[in-house]
């Protein structure tokens, strides 16, 4: 999977480019708050379809312009494909995939990115939202099944949320919350045990890079946590969540939301059985995080044929020269990465890719 083009217009701070990239890595060198994240930003969004820096798509749009459009050209499985997106102030974006106008779920695993910020180092010892997002994105990418799966659990958890605020409220019945515990309980499993299975061979993969990372003297383990359960002793993961909906009923009627479910569960991460967000120094939870991404890249590599493009937004200052060595070393002349940088010293040894300089929204080769 490659990105052959990107063309933006009124994009951000980018008045009208369009750009060529080599399959190999794409550098973007310049000083901070010059339009660098931006163009990772593009390509993200291609992937997703939604920025990752913000949920408001009118700042997407170049000051004092009405509308803004994003168009990037791939190669899937050697086949060439298009993306468009337009924004328009007041309105809903659309989205253009080869000629057909389709929505954000249409799009989900058709072009897979893998993005790693200075943000997500704060993947081992942040909220468990954090870690719930990483799993959810990897495994979308890699089976939008999956992601539709989600859509539909949120959907119902808002549903069950909301009657449980009426309950509360004695504006509704609590007879009513039988039938939506049923489908809960269902949409649940589903999300779980997808994303128990797919741990399972995200702990092999990280593990691998991580005992290479740390010349085999730390092994990485990722365990999936559900809330309130000894995960061990269920044997039906349905039923589970029935009787548990059934018993936590009174207190979420209290709560107003609902205490039991995948958006409550977390991912532990432990290094030689120790919780590496408890006892980890900075530099192990660095080491543990850099395995995770890499691991990524392999995961969805697994399950689709092919490694998804690499966006690294600013992290080369983040990681110390043994780290960016062995990534540099990994994804050269295997992943299409495209990476941001301020200081050109960290590629004073990199003798391939294409080097790209931004200034307020100008580039140059």
């Amino acid at each position: 999977m490659r990105v052959n083009q990107l063309t933006l217009h009124n994009f951000r701070n980018y008045i009208d480019i369009c750009l060529q990239f080599t399959a190999n890595i794409n550098v973007f060198i310049g000083p901070n708050a010059q339009g660098k994240t931006n163009l990772l930003e593009a390509l993200y969004l291609a992937a997703m379809g939604r920025s990752h820096r913000t949920s408001t798509e009118q700042e997407l749009i170049r000051w004092d312009q009405s509308a803004a459009r994003v168009e990037v050209n791939y190669f899937r499985q050697d086949v060439e494909n298009s993306l468009t997106f337009k924004f328009i102030n007041g309105q809903n974006k659309e989205i253009i995939a080869n000629s057909h106008t389709v929505a954000v779920k249409e799009i989900i695993g058709s072009l897979n990115a893998i993005l790693f910020s200075p943000e997500d180092l704060l993947l081992i010892k942040g909220a468990p939202i954090l870690r719930r997002r990483f799993l959810d994105n990897e495994i979308s990418q890699a089976n939008p099944v999956y992601y539709r799966q989600l859509l539909n659990f949120n959907r119902i958890l808002g549903q069950r949320n909301n009657l449980l605020k009426k309950i509360r409220e004695r504006r509704s019945n609590i007879d009513l919350l039988s039938p939506w515990d049923e489908q809960l309980a269902k949409a649940a499993a589903i999300i779980t045990q997808k994303r128990r299975d797919s741990v399972k061979k995200l702990t092999m993969l990280a593990n691998l890079h991580h005992r290479k990372l740390t010349g085999s003297k730390e092994s990485l383990t990722v365990n999936y946590y559900m809330s309130g359960a000894d995960q061990d002793k269920i044997d039906n993961l349905h039923n589970w969540y029935q009787e548990q909906l059934e018993h936590q009923r009174h207190q979420d009627i209290l709560n107003g939301s609902t205490s039991i479910g995948p958006h409550r569960d977390d991912l532990i991460f432990l290094v030689n059985g120790k919780n590496l967000r408890n006892f980890g120094s900075q530099g192990q939870q660095r080491t543990g995080v850099l395995a995770l991404k890499l691991a990524e890249l392999e995961f969805i590599k697994s399950e689709t044929g092919e490694y998804p493009i690499l966006l690294l937004d600013d992290v080369m200052s983040e990681l110390d020269a043994a780290r960016r060595s062995e990534l540099l070393l990994f994804i050269r002349e295997r992943v299409q990465t495209f990476i941001t940088a301020a200081d050109e010293q960290y590629f004073s040894q990199v003798k391939f890719g294409k080097f790209y300089h931004i200034k307020g929204g100008i580039v140059t080769e």
